[in-house]
């Protein structure tokens, strides 16, 4: 759908910053408020199959971009990555990477006999667009493929990724919006879940809404999803569940807001999901 008006962009800026991703010159990209600031995260407790020395040397290494550092303590990456069981040498998909965070840090931890796709509809790249450039900028990522599709149209050879992580993204292909191209997030997996290998791993990361509802009209409303229908979905597409962590847990969350509204940004109550592929 054609986005024409300043205030769609806005919109849509704002409904990708609530998403988790990098924008230019929004928010996202600068340290969090004082108010919404949370104390830095510990290195990730060993989970099979993780390599966390190679995770914690990614978010040390000074070559990252200052804007990610200034996002860590928030998006708790150590962890969320742990549970991923991420190591060197995997074929991983960033899905929906936005700005490219995650990207980058994948990008470090599998090394040079790995690889990253860095994947994007086409209003999340248009949206990063400034932030893509600075990252991919002199190829200073050359183990990352940049890919943009419709994500029913997403091209991936089959039996190829060994994981897939979706960081505050999912609940996107279920709006519904005049500023927004609708997706079928049924056709999505379906193009998804082929490339992935048996055994291989799909972590979910997102802001929890109440039960019940028309999800459209939730994300459109809050940017927020039911946790069962992202377990529904991802199952009904070959995918077994395999755990959750409560990682982002906040009870303190009545889930009644949007995402980005300032009271509650960096701070929503989100479910963390693993999925495998058997």
């Amino acid at each position: 759908m054609k986005l024409s008006t300043a205030a769609t962009g806005l919109l849509v800026a704002c409904a990708l910053a609530a998403c988790g991703q990098s924008q230019p010159n929004a928010p996202q990209d600068t340290a969090p408020t004082a108010a919404n600031e949370q104390p830095a995260t510990p290195a990730p407790a060993a989970t099979p199959g993780a390599d966390t020395a190679a995770i914690q040397a990614a978010l040390n290494n000074p070559n990252r971009l200052a804007s990610d550092a200034e996002e860590d303590a928030w998006r708790k990456a150590p962890e969320v990555l742990s549970f991923l069981e991420v190591r060197p040498g995997m074929h991983v998909i960033d899905y929906l990477s936005g700005g490219g965070y995650y990207s980058e840090l994948l990008a470090d931890i599998v090394g040079p006999q790995g690889q990253v796709i860095a994947y994007n509809n086409p209003d999340y790249a248009k949206y990063s667009s400034e932030k893509l450039a600075q990252r991919y900028a002199d190829q200073r990522l050359p183990n990352v493929t940049q890919t943009t599709s419709p994500p029913e149209q997403l091209d991936l050879p089959p039996d190829s990724l060994d994981a897939a992580l979706l960081v505050q993204s999912y609940h996107d292909l279920h709006w519904v919006s005049k500023d927004w191209t609708p997706t079928d997030p049924a056709q999505s997996l379906a193009k998804l879940v082929p490339a992935l290998k048996s055994g291989a791993v799909v972590v979910v990361v997102d802001h929890v809404a109440n039960a019940g509802g028309d999800p459209a009209k939730t994300v459109d409303a809050l940017h927020r999803i039911d946790p069962a229908v992202v377990k529904r979905e991802f199952e009904a597409a070959g995918l077994v569940f395999d755990a959750e962590s409560p990682l982002f847990s906040n009870p303190a969350d009545d889930h009644s807001k949007a995402v980005f509204d300032p009271a509650i940004r960096h701070k929503t109550d989100q479910f963390v999901y693993r999925f495998r592929k058997p």
